[in-house]
């Protein structure tokens, strides 16, 4: 292993946060500038059928306290709306509403955006190879945690 200043936290950290800032900044451009960071949570882990609060809670791995508040605040502003599960009558699902398919449009924009900046500063071969190696990675820790 080559001796360097930073752990694999900060090398996986830095450019997340990157992501992050580009896609608030994208998202201000568009006029989307009362999301935070926390909101993202919900759209990280959207289906397009909906998606129950308990397993968004569980997914983003916060309490299912905090995700009703991310959600009810989500519901309010006009980005998701509940509607009855048809399996389970207790239970709604959370959908995406046509802002909040704007919302994750103008994130997957942001973030193609930055992944070809990124390409253009270290090459397309070495891209391939970060996004094979973190593939391949997501796939062992998912397969462990199942």
């Amino acid at each position: 292993m080559t001796n360097q200043n930073y752990m694999l936290g900060a090398l996986l950290r830095i450019p997340f946060q990157s992501i992050v800032d580009r896609i608030y900044e994208e998202l201000a451009e568009a006029g989307y500038s009362d999301l935070r960071q926390p909101h993202f949570v919900v759209f990280q882990h959207m289906k397009p059928q909906g998606v129950r609060l308990i397993d968004l809670a569980e997914k983003a791995q916060i309490t299912k306290q905090s995700m009703s508040y991310l959600v009810g605040y989500l519901e309010k502003s006009g980005y998701v709306e509940k509607f009855p599960d048809p399996s389970d009558g207790r239970a709604q699902l959370i959908c995406l509403t046509e802002a909040g398919k704007d919302v994750e449009n103008i994130a997957r924009s942001a973030i193609a955006h930055l992944q070809i900046e990124w390409e253009e500063i270290v090459g397309e071969e070495k891209m391939n190879e970060l996004f094979q190696t973190l593939l391949e990675l997501v796939t062992y820790i998912e397969k462990d945690n199942s």
